[in-house]
């Protein structure tokens, strides 16, 4: 009796685990420089709950077309370059930018997001 109940809770685990394999695998990463238009590249800042962006310094080179694009790793915040005219925030975390002017650009969070909001800061570099 034991035996079959045994083999019952097996069968079951065995049916389980295939189904979990083969429904909840994670789905392929997705190149999405691939969609950009010819000329466009993208660069992403990360943003986390440490009240960070991801790097100290972003690089670019004078007229270089660029998706600026805001990821929220964790929390919620923006990202602004008022020198620039940008602002992401909200729904839109993604705009085109066309670098035209040389220079050091700060950046900072736009969205109030907690104590260390104010020192969430980095710098766009355009060489």
């Amino acid at each position: 009796m034991h035996k079959w109940i045994m083999f019952v809770v097996f069968a079951a685990a065995s049916v389980l685990g295939v189904f979990l394999l083969t429904t909840q695998l994670p789905k392929k990463p997705v190149d999405e420089a691939a969609t950009l238009p010819p000329g466009v590249t993208m660069m992403k800042v990360e943003a986390s709950q440490d009240f960070v962006f991801d790097q100290k310094e972003y690089h670019v080179k004078k007229g270089d077309k660029v998706l600026l694009k805001l990821v929220n790793k964790s929390g919620i915040h923006g990202l602004a370059i008022p020198d620039l005219g940008i602002d992401l925030q909200g729904d839109k975390l993604e705009q085109e930018v066309t670098f035209d002017k040389a220079g050091t650009f700060p950046i900072h969070c736009s969205v109030m997001c907690g104590v260390g909001h104010a020192d969430m800061k980095s710098v766009i570099i355009v060489e």
